[in-house]
């Protein structure tokens, strides 16, 4: 979604929609249309000014990705 970079769907992380907020699905479990992301930041942010996420689970108007923000500055130690 975010580097457009095909890979393996193993190397990819999984997120979801809740109730309007992106969230990380780590283990691929969580219902709903999924969307694919490499786990780093850099891709991150080039799909958040892309505004690539809203249409890739075709919903209207923003989403909150502070929760996904949040999972890529642990994860990565922030940046």
């Amino acid at each position: 979604m975010g580097c457009r970079v095909r890979t393996a769907k193993s190397d990819l992380l999984r997120l979801v929609v809740i109730e309007g907020s992106i969230v990380p699905d780590p283990h691929g479990r969580l219902p709903g249309r999924g969307a694919s992301l490499h786990p780093d930041l850099a891709c991150f942010e080039l799909a958040e000014r892309r505004r690539a996420f809203s249409r890739a689970f075709r919903l209207p108007g923003p989403l909150d990705i502070s929760a996904l923000r949040r999972w890529f500055e642990t994860e990565q130690g922030g940046s």
